[in-house]
């Protein structure tokens, strides 16, 4: 019975790294059956929070996981476009990665309202691990780095401070 649970979740983050993916790619025009017009909200740092990101997302590119009180985050950034998908709700979080006055950010504005996740300033990143201060309520959330379309094999929790 575990191991069905365990394949169900795994399937749960596979088809949400893979819609992220989809939804990055339709906001910036390249395909996925959506046009960048038609993409609400709009991917930009002007909508998606106070400062505007200048720089390259950098270190930060790539597909990242986490677990927070039992749902699956998944966090994907592509150029300077941020997208965010946690199990259980219905809305994406679209806006944008980068430099911004020296540090790097994630701004992001979700459809359905919440702001938990709304502003993050990285507090360290490599090629296995990322670890966002989120505004807003979520705090500190550790990611584990999904290489190459794979799950990683262990996805961190939060750590609240």
């Amino acid at each position: 019975m575990r191991r069905s649970a365990a394949r169900l979740r795994t399937a749960a983050v596979a088809a949400g790294l893979a819609g992220a993916v989809a939804v990055l790619t339709a906001c910036s025009g390249g395909g996925g059956g959506r046009s960048a017009s038609s993409a609400s909200p709009s991917a930009t740092a002007s909508t998606a929070g106070s400062g505007a990101v200048t720089g390259a997302a950098g270190k930060l590119q790539g597909s990242w996981i986490a677990t927070s009180g039992g749902k699956i985050v998944a966090l994907v950034i592509t150029g300077k476009k941020a997208g965010l998908f946690v199990t259980g709700r219905k809305a994406w979080c679209q806006g944008a990665a980068g430099e911004e006055a020296g540090m790097q950010m994630i701004h992001l504005t979700c459809p359905d309202g919440d702001k938990s996740r709304a502003t993050g300033m990285v507090d360290s990143v490599d090629g296995k691990g990322l670890t966002v201060n989120w505004s807003g309520g979520t705090g500190r959330e550790t990611y584990t780095k999904a290489d190459g379309g794979k799950l990683p094999s262990a996805a961190p929790t939060r750590v609240k401070q």
